[in-house]
């Protein structure tokens, strides 16, 4: 019973101590809450202050915007017053001066009507017969005016124009470096020696006889030594017959049946060299794609020539040229070349067809399935059709170049003398010319005017007539410069 007593009293002391313990820890833990509420009060109070505080800030920005803004409307409302006062002022001066530049017409279209009538009255002079002299003045000052724009703008326009085509033939011409020679209607053979020159012509002469005969071209066996002349028209027959001759002197058996079968068999050797020469002409500028016959005739202009220059060479040259213009104008060179290499193929027909060598050509592209463009550039080369697209005119620029620079061509004494005497005809036919001069080996076209019945402009209007006249009658490699002086002269004597 007393172990009893004992325990509960310890019980119940332990039942006291936890609740003084729970009691304890639950005043400290809400003295904490309560320290921890004050502090979050304290920080919320702070929080709302710095909040009152920056809007108080902002709301006090906002207001100085504001009145800045009201100010800058206010001052531009009145500089906008101050200009409407003004324009309507300007208005009104405007219209006071309108008003007296009306009154003053007036005074004037009234004076102008009196001194009418009194210069009518002194010189019998209608106003019909005024405005007519009046029109014809004007007339002719517009006209004087109007020639002198014209040819300002043209020289600009040429200036412009002649700078930048030189530009462009100077940079095709220094990238292309083309050697020609020029080349005769015969040939020569170097011999062994002289005694072959009688084993040529045979007893009697019958070999030389039969060798004309079967080749169609002329021995010329003179005085020069070891050597023999071949001459004819057609430079395929010609290289045909110089490579059986040379054939024949080699081997050294010289008689009519074997002067036959060596010449069909350099026949057939020649007809391949005119296939080799037209694929490497192909591959030099660059076309795959070309009709096997229209090569074969290609590579004849090998052994043709046009003023002593060389067909296929001048074909290779103005390609050349041509393809590099096209580019430099942003053309497509490859129809340019192609247009310009073929627009000489007819002269390999023009001794078996008649008619012009570029329609000849022309026919024959169309017929081998070249496009419009190619065959409109043959046909055009020479104006015997009028060039229509950027390539025909390209294909006459190239052939031009290639035909006119020095040393390319030659001519005949009596055309170049033809010529020259055509072109001083033309300038002087002109009113006004005194003299002429053709210069520069026709290059160049110098007229001497007489200054008392041609002024400036009619100068310059008789140099283009004269240019014009001598594009559309002669033909000619290159340019003709035509230049008119006009010289005044003033002499007295001091006595």
């Amino acid at each position: 019973m007393g172990i009893a007593l004992g325990t509960e009293s310890v019980f119940t002391a332990a039942a006291v101590a936890v609740t003084v313990v729970v009691a304890v820890t639950a005043g400290v833990l809400l003295r904490r809450l309560r320290a921890e509420r004050e502090q979050l009060r304290a920080a919320a109070e702070r929080e709302a202050r710095e909040i009152r505080a920056t809007a108080k800030e902002e709301v006090r920005e906002i207001r100085a915007d504001l009145e800045r803004r009201e100010q800058r409307l206010a001052d531009r409302e009145a500089r906008i017053d101050a200009e409407s006062e003004q324009l309507h002022r300007r208005r009104r001066e405007l219209a006071e001066e309108r008003e007296e530049l009306e009154r003053r017409r007036a005074e004037l279209s009234r004076l102008e009507e009196e001194r009418r009538e009194v210069l009518e009255r002194v010189a019998a002079y209608t106003a019909a017969e005024a405005r007519a002299d009046l029109v014809r003045s004007a007339e002719q000052q517009a006209k004087r005016e109007a020639a002198v724009i014209a040819r300002d703008i043209e020289r600009a326009a040429r200036d412009r124009g002649e700078e930048r085509a030189r530009r462009i033939v100077a940079g095709a011409i220094q990238r292309v470096a083309t050697e020609q020679t020029a080349e005769s209607v015969v040939s020569v053979l170097q011999l062994p020696g002289d005694e072959m020159k009688g084993r040529i012509i045979g007893r009697e002469g019958r070999n030389i006889r039969a060798f004309e005969a079967v080749t169609g071209v002329n021995l010329i066996i003179d005085d020069t030594p070891e050597a023999v002349l071949l001459s004819c028209f057609d430079p395929v027959r010609r290289e045909v017959a110089r490579l059986a001759l040379d054939a024949l002197v080699t081997d050294g058996r010289i008689h009519p049946h074997r002067i036959e079968e060596v010449y069909e068999r350099k026949q057939a050797e020649v007809e391949q060299l005119c296939v080799r020469h037209g694929e490497d002409a192909l591959t030099e500028i660059g076309i795959t794609d070309m009709h096997p016959e229209l090569v074969t005739l290609l590579g004849r202009l090998r052994y043709r020539t046009s003023y002593g220059q060389n067909v296929l060479g001048h074909l290779l040259e103005s390609s050349h040229i041509a393809g590099m213009m096209a580019a430099e104008l942003g053309v497509d060179p490859a129809v340019a070349k192609r247009g310009t290499l073929l627009h000489d193929i007819g002269k390999a027909l023009t001794h078996e067809v008649e008619g012009s060598h570029a329609l000849i050509g022309a026919d024959l592209a169309r017929r081998h399935g070249e496009c419009e463009d190619v065959v409109h550039s043959i046909e055009a080369h020479h104006n015997e059709v009028a060039p229509r697209t950027v390539e025909a005119v390209l294909t006459q620029a190239a052939d031009g170049i290639s035909g006119g620079r020095p040393g390319a061509r030659r001519e005949s004494l009596e055309s170049y003398v033809r010529r020259l005497k055509r072109l001083e005809q033309i300038a002087a036919a002109h009113t006004g010319v005194s003299k002429v001069f053709a210069m520069q080996a026709g290059r160049e076209v110098r007229v001497m005017v007489r200054p008392e019945d041609v002024d400036d402009i009619q100068a310059q209007v008789i140099a283009r007539d004269v240019a014009k006249q001598v594009e559309e009658e002669l033909t000619y490699p290159g340019q003709i410069r035509v230049t008119v002086v006009r010289e005044s002269r003033a002499t007295e004597f001091a006595r």
